[in-house]
């Protein structure tokens, strides 16, 4: 049986792992091991960064809901319930972006909201 050398396979991993340290410094950049090294690394802290970009973007989302429903004498986890309680199903990725450029339909999110909470506690006390 014929040895197998693996010729051109082997050249395009070598390539595509060259091609993505493209722009590193010195050795990274021209060297197949530390250049394997370095794209390793940075690919692993890209797929970090994207969890971690999720987690940013919800917690902006929530100090934005959260401010915008205090402007109208709620604060956050009031304001999330009387939805919850009123049957208002909305992200909170769309909620900021309502308290951001349309804060009058965000106040009458808010009322709905008030009012479902209201509603709640009368049949909660009777």
């Amino acid at each position: 049986m014929p040895r197998a050398k693996r010729g051109s396979k082997r050249l395009e991993r070598r390539k595509k792992i060259l091609s993505l340290a493209k722009g590193y410094r010195g050795t990274k950049s021209k060297l197949y091991r530390s250049a394997k090294e370095s794209v390793e690394r940075a690919l692993q802290f890209a797929y970090t960064g994207r969890k971690l970009k999720k987690r940013d973007f919800r917690s902006l989302w929530i100090v934005r809901i959260g401010a915008a429903a205090r402007l109208h004498g709620l604060n956050y986890s009031q304001f999330m319930h009387g939805l919850k309680v009123a049957g208002i199903a909305l992200d909170r990725k769309s909620l900021a972006a309502l308290a951001v450029s349309h804060p009058e339909a965000f106040a009458e999110l808010a009322g709905q909201a008030r009012t479902a909470l209201k509603q709640k506690a009368e049949r909660a006390a009777a």
